[in-house]
């Protein structure tokens, strides 16, 4: 049960960080590509 709990204290953190970073990464995608349809038309 330790080892359990020192992995998800080891690689909790950074998968957190990963998917926050993934999540505000997206949305500046979005922005981006609502912008260049907007140039398309």
């Amino acid at each position: 049960m330790e080892e359990w709990m020192r992995w998800i204290q080891e690689l909790g953190f950074p998968i957190f960080v990963s998917f926050y970073l993934m999540h505000r990464v997206e949305t500046k995608l979005v922005a981006i590509h609502d912008a260049l349809i907007t140039l398309k038309v």
